[in-house]
């Protein structure tokens, strides 16, 4: 099983934010919640990584391919995985945008349920021109098909 963003909030973030109201599967009775912890670490890692090299669909592969997935940024709503991608392609790579380098600060990664996962952090991207920032409150779920 893989661990996918199912939803993210965001506290003065411009940028990264989603929530996704989707229901769970049954969690397995026995869970080790210090390696998911770890695994949802992973997660976030992989996606920071991708993003430095500016692979943003390596970026989005850590987000919940669904129609069910509600972004959130600033004042736009997003509905559904395609329309998250083409908000990030129109945001930090269309013309005269950039990615820059994207930065983490995990501040409290919680199991909540053997499938559920919630991350508090913040954010900062560096750019040749700004370095936007923010913090945020991430939900993540564990899709026993994902791999």
């Amino acid at each position: 099983m893989q661990w996918w963003r199912d939803g993210m909030a965001s506290i003065a973030a411009p940028a990264l934010v989603a929530l996704a109201a989707a229901g769970c599967g049954p969690g397995g009775p026995e869970h080790d919640a210090g390696a998911e912890a770890a695994a949802v670490r992973g997660v976030l890692e992989t996606q920071r990584v991708a993003w430095n090299r500016g692979d943003l669909d390596g970026f989005l592969d850590g987000y919940w391919k669904s129609d069910s997935l509600t972004f959130y940024s600033g004042s736009d709503v997003s509905r559904g995985w395609e329309a998250t991608r083409a908000r990030y392609v129109r945001t930090y790579q269309s013309e005269g945008r950039e990615m820059g380098t994207l930065e983490f600060d995990l501040r409290e990664v919680a199991v909540v349920a053997p499938d559920r996962a919630t991350v508090g952090g913040a954010w900062r991207l560096t750019r040749s021109k700004d370095s936007p920032h923010g913090t945020f409150t991430l939900l993540l779920r564990r899709f026993p098909d994902a791999g």
